[in-house]
């Protein structure tokens, strides 16, 4: 039979990742650990020793109008400002000081759209558009400080308007393509936004998705937006508003070609970019220029091991997540990479195309989600099989905790054996890279993010004590400031103090993870502490899929927490009270979804339905979600004390079990 032979190679496979997983630690290959940028372990007591000197000597690498007087004013903490005095610009680094070095001519993307479509972007090409977009957003009534909504696919304009905000200082808020129009406007009037970029049409599997119309249904009234620039991707009808409307190739057409970069304080905002707090209302990170740049940079150099004259980088990720703005276009830019950006999803037109993309662009490094390897392995390895992947020399993992099977099945299948792999934690928070193996130093654990970068201090404390513990489970935490932390919440910056310094104090940020710290001084992120949960990478407060729910008809009360999930890290799962005396059923669970899907995104939608009468609530009304978590897992009840009513719990972990029994 013909599958015989591919059966045989599964076992075969299955065999050797059971043997793996008995090896504790992996060491750098020698090759490779003889060729990479940073190989002595010393880098780390140097960091440690002078930190500021450290940070320092990473952001001489990059290009400065005016040198910093300070480079840490720790006088207000937690409002810390770095590289004080000193003048810069992102896309003057990310463009300009490549294009008058003479490498104008590198590409700096292969992007490719999912029919198949190619377009080969330089550096020079991209500063062209840049400037050319700047003088058009100026030409708009666009000036420094004013916000800019950037609503965009994985196309190349998305970088483009990144860059042209940069250059005149106007800070961007950019939007994932995956959520709703609904929360774009959303996002638009919480940063007060006075223009917007965005597309007629997306592409999604083949077929294209209408863009501006859905974004002129709930953007009408909104009257800080005086300007909605619209991109020609798809080809897609749209109407346009007279005096609010115009397209972008008209206004780059007829725009000056030369926009120099303006000069900017290191402290002045880069951009905002909203993330899933434990309430509903998004929190907007705010990040500044010249310390963000730093901390990118050094990171992107460093943890990818980056030989820009030789590599080829792919991010798999999307530009409307912090890894796409750190790791897609500012870091990679910084450094003068050659990147891939890939328009698709990673199964259309079928479950080969990242690896034909390896194969095609000669990928050297790839750095991913856990989701999308989990996928891979699900999917199974005569995929990646049919394919040349030997250019291939490292490999990364970033957006949550990669469980050590996965781990070595990317180490085997997608990296031969022979990949260091750099499995990353981080935050929309904290800008850049914190948490990972240096690949030429460092000796990996499976599901280990192992140490803090250089300069960087991470402690994991005792949740009762708050001391730091040297072996353990508790609050991971860190304790020193470092350049690309976030400055504040925009407009709200008694919540960033509260969300942030308020447990441990002004000089401790509070991360919002547990973590376990092992007897080697390795970290492993085990997941969030509030309540917040993580899909495929993607950050949701509980409370925004509730409020998303409850805006069905039919539902009077809901309650959302993440159950592990094979495929997703986490699944959303919903207990649901309806209205009076309505039964739940299958067109009842349909509409719940469509309702999540339009007001958030299709990402955000429950897996699982539970119908309930009544929620378990403590004797003030709080809905104990912990007690949630626990029945939906399975495990003993934990405190129950301030529960009002203890036969709610017992009643619904009868109806899981029942759940459980039918569906397996």
């Amino acid at each position: 039979m013909a599958t015989e032979p591919q059966t045989a190679g599964s076992e075969q496979l299955e065999r050797e990742l059971a043997e793996l997983l008995a090896v504790e630690r992996f060491e750098p290959p020698r090759e490779f650990r003889e060729q990479a940028l940073l190989k002595d372990p010393a880098i780390y007591a140097e960091a440690e020793r002078d930190p500021l000197g450290f940070w320092s000597a990473q952001a001489e690498q990059l290009h400065w109008f005016r040198r910093w007087d300070r480079v840490l004013d720790d006088s207000d903490p937690p409002f810390y400002k770095w590289f004080t005095g000193g003048t810069i610009n992102a896309s003057y680094n990310c463009l300009d000081r490549h294009v008058e070095a003479g490498r104008g001519d590198r590409v700096a993307f292969h992007w490719r759209g999912e029919e198949g479509e190619e377009r080969d972007i330089t550096y020079a090409q991209l500063l062209a558009d840049v400037q050319r977009l700047a003088n058009a957003l100026k030409a708009l009534g666009i000036g420094k400080g004013d916000v800019v909504g950037i609503y965009v696919p994985m196309i190349p304009e998305v970088v483009v308007s990144m860059l042209a905000c940069a250059r005149i200082g106007a800070p961007h808020n950019v939007v994932f393509g995956g959520f709703s129009a609904e929360a774009v406007r959303e996002r638009m009037e919480f940063s007060q936004a006075k223009a917007l970029i965005t597309v007629d049409g997306a592409a999604r599997k083949g077929k294209t998705a209408p863009v501006k119309e859905r974004v002129d249904e709930v953007m009408g009234d909104l009257e800080t937006l005086e300007a909605i620039v619209v991109i020609r991707s798809k080809g897609t009808p749209c109407s346009m508003r007279e005096g609010r409307d115009v397209y972008y190739d008209e206004i780059v057409a007829a725009a000056d070609p030369d926009c120099p970069a303006e000069p900017l304080d290191a402290e002045h905002p880069l951009y905002i970019l909203y993330t899933s707090g434990s309430t509903a209302k998004p929190k907007g990170i705010l990040h500044t220029t010249g310390g963000y740049l730093t901390g990118v940079a050094a990171t992107h150099r460093y943890v990818f091991d980056l030989k820009p004259d030789a590599d080829t980088y792919w991010c798999a990720a999307d530009v409307g997540w912090v890894t796409g703005h750190s790791y897609i276009v500012y870091g990679p830019l910084c450094n003068g990479a050659t990147s891939v950006m890939w328009e698709g999803a990673p199964d259309y037109p079928d479950r080969g195309i990242w690896w034909a993309l390896v194969e095609r662009y000669g990928v050297s490094i790839l750095y991913c989600a856990p989701t999308a390897i989990r996928a891979c392995v699900k999917w199974g390895a005569e995929w990646p099989r049919r394919h040349d992947l030997s250019s291939l020399r490292l490999l990364g993992t970033v957006g949550e905790p990669i469980n050590p099977k996965a781990w070595l099945w990317y180490h085997k299948v997608i990296g031969g054996g022979r990949c260091p792999i750099v499995d990353t934690w981080w935050q929309t928070e904290t800008g850049a890279i914190m948490i990972t193996p240096l690949p030429g130093i460092t000796a990996t654990k499976p599901g280990s993010a192992t140490q803090p970068f250089p300069g960087v201090r991470a402690e994991v404390r005792d949740e009762s004590t708050g001391q730091p513990m040297q072996e353990g489970q508790g609050l991971l935490v860190l304790t020193r400031p470092w350049p690309s932390m976030l400055r504040t919440l925009y407009r709200e910056e008694e919540r960033f103090v509260e969300t942030y310094f308020a447990r441990f104090g002004p000089e401790t940020y509070l991360v919002g993870d547990a973590a376990r710290v092992d007897k080697d001084g390795y970290v492993w992120v085990i997941g969030r502490i509030d309540d917040v949960v993580n899909v495929s990478g993607h950050r949701l407060s509980t409370a925004e899929v509730e409020s998303a729910i409850v805006a069905h008809a039919d539902v009077a009360e809901a309650a959302v927490i993440g159950q592990h999930d094979e495929d997703t890290g986490q699944a959303i799962v919903a207990f649901v009270t309806l209205q009076g005396e309505l039964e739940g059923d299958d067109s009842v669970v349909e509409g719940i979804r469509a309702t999540v899907a339009e007001r958030i995104g299709k990402f955000a939608r429950p897996k699982r339905i539970i119908w309930t009468d009544d929620l378990p609530k403590t004797r003030s009304g709080k809905i104990m979600r912990r007690l949630l978590r626990d029945i939906a897992e399975g495990r003993e009840l934990g405190d129950v004390t301030t529960l009002r009513d203890p036969a709610v719990t017992a009643k619904l972990k009868e109806r899981v079990a029942e759940l459980q029994a039918a569906e397996g």
